[in-house]
């Protein structure tokens, strides 16, 4: 059966897809995207998803293009013409097609494109064993919390992760504090404390932070929002990222040093069978 994508209110052949060569998303990234898990058909967190993209268009001087009923019968058609029920869905919107200028087009045509493939689960091995990442310096631009599609830095951060044989790159500010990663957030734990960043303008707010900050809350965990360093991270208890696609993923090795006892925690064993169970109770 052949890949259906959703190109400007069209189901196209996925293979046939395509925008056109003026789009300013093509040459300028200028627009946003959002990556939505769907599980027996149904969006995972589909409020915070749809709050943080109508966020990151208005940040960018741009509106939605349609309401979130009508958002969700194109995406429950998508789905159903590509027979998906557990899926990742990729929503990218730019501010359309324009000939090649700077400054922000008086009146475009926004672009609107939906794919859909089927849902790849984290590998049991990461979850029971967990992952090795690196750092790397953090050269995005000051405005992380936009969800742009003008990723490069974190292309070439992933890239280096993947060249070093690691999972994930943690980015790391100048003043030695680590940020998130290249498409995760990044968390430790210590004395039985959960630690992460603030949602500010250095880090995009995870759609599974944000979930996973309520559900810390209900367990009677204690959290501290806030700057943590890489040498807090080696020191650390535990070690985990969170995204849509990732899950919960533990954290074992930063930069070749091994975290604790180099194993999996208690305090994110019980944060991942939280969050299972808010994922597949959706």
């Amino acid at each position: 059966m052949p890949r259906i994508s959703y190109v400007n209110g069209q189901y196209i052949r996925h293979a046939m897809a395509g925008v056109h060569i003026e789009d300013r998303g093509y040459q300028f990234a200028d627009g946003v995207y959002e990556v939505v898990l769907i599980v027996n058909g149904n969006m995972v967190d589909e409020s915070l998803h749809f709050r943080r993209l109508d966020r990151s268009l208005r940040e960018i001087r741009m509106e939605m293009p349609f309401g979130l009923e009508i958002f969700k019968l194109k995406i429950s058609e998508l789905l159903r013409l590509n027979k998906l029920r557990n899926a990742s869905l990729y929503i990218q919107i730019t501010r359309g097609v324009a000939p090649r200028s700077h400054p922000v087009p008086p009146k475009t045509q926004t672009s609107v494109i939906m794919t859909v493939r089927p849902l790849a689960l984290p590998r049991r091995e990461w979850l029971e064993k967990g992952v090795n990442i690196v750092t790397v310096p953090d050269i995005r631009w000051k405005r992380s919390d936009i969800k742009s599609i003008a990723l490069l830095p974190n292309v070439l951060a992933k890239d280096d992760a993947v060249r070093a044989g690691a999972f994930e790159a943690w980015q790391v500010d100048d003043c030695g504090k680590v940020t998130e990663g290249t498409s995760t957030n990044a968390w430790i734990v210590r004395d039985g404390k959960v630690i992460t960043y603030p949602a500010e303008n250095a880090i995009l707010n995870g759609v599974t932070r944000q979930a996973l900050l309520k559900i810390i809350s209900t367990l009677g965990i204690e959290v501290e929002i806030r700057p943590f360093s890489i040498i807090e991270a080696l020191n650390s208890d535990e070690a985990f990222l969170t995204s849509s696609t990732s899950f919960l993923i533990p954290v074992v090795d930063i930069d070749g040093k091994q975290i604790a006892n180099g194993a999996p925690g208690p305090i994110v064993q019980k944060l991942l069978n939280a969050y299972s169970g808010h994922v597949w109770d959706a």
